[in-house]
């Protein structure tokens, strides 16, 4: 049996916790996971090898056992650490932000003054943020969780398959928008807008299933006074539990992910679609879901619609169309796929 350490000291708890889900059935894998303890806070353990660790101490950890390849899910911070260890291991990267993984020392130098001035001065000055693209550049490989992203530099990973659970019918019309609610990634403005010209016959509820805080708090405590009837909102002022989070999405009729086009990594421009994935699109596969898409995104699965112009009528009509996700994202046909892919990164 292979070997495989899994590192998530930075940021992607919810790609931790997919990979842990999917690689627990493996036969060929097992997985050492090493996670900084606001990680580890946020995942949900079911008997797995799990080490608390931080950037001080990784490399004095895996000296201490074997590995065939070693995974780093997100290398935003600690460049000077995962420089060290992608010269001396076998390490592929996930890769979440492409323009990013190349930006040139002088781009990162011109961002630090940009903004959140003192933290990007600490990544210079204590974590060798000049080291970003070094560490990118020399994994052994770049890999991306979008198929359509994937290139001869960056290699697909496999990762999110649909869980098999029973729809239920709803008597209402339940559309559920995931994420956290905040306009610098999604256009809010356009969904509050929608919702408030919207005219329904029938019961339909919105529910915005990540924390609303700020601003877009203030215009959903608005919003949910002037509704009429048959339209309702539901909306979270607290961090939405993985359990809540779970039984809201299975609830769904449809999924509406308002993304916005471009947004900003580092003060440097990312596009979804071409250089950065959502994380919905991984949503919409693990849950089962037809998803609504903005009509600029570069999506060609069937499961992902454009926007229509008359969007409660394409809800209505989403409502009772069902996608067989079982049939290209099963879980055992995508550990497969994960297994191969895997294999291909240690013989390499």
């Amino acid at each position: 049996m292979k070997k495989i350490a899994y590192i998530e000291i930075d940021t992607h708890a919810e790609i931790a916790q997919t990979f842990m889900d999917i690689m627990k059935d493996s036969s060929e894998f097992s997985v050492d996971y090493y996670f900084s303890k606001k990680i580890k806070d946020l995942v949900v353990e079911d008997g797995e090898a799990i080490f608390l660790s931080d950037s001080s101490m990784i490399m004095e950890q895996l000296k201490l056992k074997k590995y065939d390849l070693i995974i780093i899910g997100t290398v935003h911070r600690y460049f000077n650490t995962f420089h060290a260890l992608v010269q001396k291991y076998n390490v592929s990267v996930i890769v979440h932000n492409m323009n990013f993984a190349v930006a040139s020392k002088s781009a990162l130098m011109k961002s630090i003054f940009k903004r959140d001035i003192i933290y990007r001065l600490k990544l210079w000055w204590k974590e060798g943020l000049f080291y970003a693209s070094k560490a990118y550049r020399n994994a052994q490989n770049l890999l991306v969780l979008d198929e359509e992203l994937s290139t001869d530099v960056y290699k697909f990973l496999p990762l999110f398959y649909s869980k098999d659970f029973e729809n239920q019918e709803n008597r209402d019309l339940i559309i559920v928008i995931p994420g956290g609610v905040s306009q610098e990634r999604r256009d809010y403005h356009h969904v509050f807008k929608t919702i408030q010209n919207l005219k329904a016959e029938e019961k339909c509820e919105f529910i915005f299933l990540g924390k609303a805080k700020g601003n877009e708090l203030k215009h959903l405590e608005k919003l949910s006074q002037k509704l009429p009837e048959n339209i309702s909102v539901q909306y979270f002022s607290d961090r939405v539990s993985h359990h809540d989070f779970e039984n809201q999405m299975q609830n769904a009729d449809v999924l509406w992910c308002p993304i916005q086009q471009k947004t900003e990594f580092f003060s440097g421009e990312e596009i979804y679609g071409l250089t950065k994935m959502t994380g919905n699109l991984g949503d919409a596969i693990k849950y089962g879901k037809t998803a609504v898409f903005p009509k600029d995104y570069p999506a060609k699965l069937e499961f992902i619609v454009p926007e229509a112009d008359n969007i409660l009528k394409q809800f209505k009509a989403l409502k009772n169309t069902r996608f067989d996700f079982q049939k290209n994202y099963s879980k055992k046909l995508v550990l497969k796929k994960l297994e191969d892919v895997l294999s291909g990164l240690i013989s390499i």
